[in-house]
């Protein structure tokens, strides 16, 4: 008897485990809601495996360098536009969708992706800066403009103690704002402009950041940080729960700022598709869209979301901009090919002087 059950045994051991199946998810750092991922693990029993990037030009490099294996990517609408124009994502089969009609009209049908073909929105988020109360109190800076990273008499009084983000698009849309242009112009003279406001300020910067800024502002290293709205709750949230001796808070520019709208897509090579539909209606769900605002602090395109998102995050006019508000924030288009050597070209010398 003893051997037979050895020998059971020893079968048991020899025979395959049956793995989990795998969802691969490609999405900016920090911009999901734990609680709400363990939700959608346990009901379809399978893993979420999550990849991260802190920019729009570091995804779309992965992803055009033959990155593969992705089953969701969360782009913002300027990538999601050069996406379906590379004919990288697959359409999305709407019958599997029935959370569609939890999003909001003002949202859907968008000039990047008329029909929302392929592109659901997933989050918004504002850029805008965040700061350290007491130091700009102390030093009598306004934190009111864009001027706080690109004036350099206001800039002397905090050298050292500034991050601004290191993406192209974002900090020449907020120098194109500050000189009270559109994020999306495309003159020649205009972006020559912006290049001398950014290398005017830069001596004054502690570095090009949009990685680890949230840490950065939190603990005081720096004063004043260029960066997403979400990213700026959590770097408000986190010095209140560390019970600093001081408060981070943000504020958007008088001038106007950039509004990015994230989507759900599905790459055509993604390996598991039916599961990825599920997530994404999985998502579109009330109660978990709410989910990313409570726990990330980002803007939420879920009608049905809305009465579950908390109170006085709903109060943030940053996160949740009224309609006065919108109408000075601008989403960053796609750009041409000549457009974007120009912008790349001057990017590089902006880098390396």
């Amino acid at each position: 008897m003893k051997r037979v059950l050895s020998v059971l045994m020893l079968l048991f051991l020899a025979s395959p485990v049956l793995a989990a199946e795998e969802l691969h998810m490609f999405n900016w750092n920090d911009y999901i809601s734990e609680e709400v991922v363990a939700g959608f693990e346990k009901e379809c029993g399978c893993k979420v495996i999550q990849d991260y990037y802190s920019g729009t030009e570091e995804m779309m490099a992965k992803l055009q360098a033959g990155a593969s294996g992705y089953d969701l990517v969360i782009p913002t609408q300027n990538a999601v536009q050069a996406l379906i124009q590379q004919d990288f994502l697959e359409k999305l089969d709407k019958a599997a969708l029935p959370n569609i009609k939890n999003e909001d009209p003002g949202f859907l049908n968008r000039s990047y992706d008329p029909g929302n073909i392929y592109s659901l929105p997933y989050a918004y988020t504002t850029t805008l800066i965040g700061y350290n109360v007491e130091r700009l109190k102390e030093l009598g800076v306004e934190p009111n403009s864009w001027a706080v990273i690109f004036d350099p008499q206001v800039l002397a009084k905090i050298k050292g103690k500034v991050t601004v983000m290191d993406d192209a698009d974002e900090l020449f849309g907020a120098a194109l704002k500050y000189l009270g242009y559109s994020v999306n112009d495309t003159d020649e003279k205009h972006l020559r402009e912006a290049q001398g406001v950014i290398m005017k300020a830069k001596p004054y910067w502690a570095a090009f950041n949009s990685s680890s800024y949230i840490k950065e502002l939190t603990v005081g290293n720096i004063w004043v940080a260029h960066g997403y709205s979400s990213d700026m709750v959590q770097a408000r949230n986190d010095a209140k729960d560390a019970k600093r001796d001081f408060m981070v808070n943000f504020f958007l520019p008088k001038e106007g700022a950039v509004l990015a709208l994230d989507n759900m897509v599905i790459p055509k090579k993604a390996k598991n598709k039916k599961l990825a539909l599920q997530l994404i209606n999985f998502l579109m769900d009330g109660k978990n869209a709410a989910g990313l605002s409570n726990d990330v602090g980002a803007g939420n395109p879920n009608a049905a979301a809305l009465p579950f998102i908390n109170p006085e995050l709903k109060e943030l006019t940053a996160i949740f901009p009224d309609q006065k508000v919108l109408s000075t924030l601008e989403t960053l288009d796609s750009t041409n090919t000549k457009v974007r050597r120009l912008k790349n070209k001057l990017w590089t010398e902006i880098k390396l002087k």
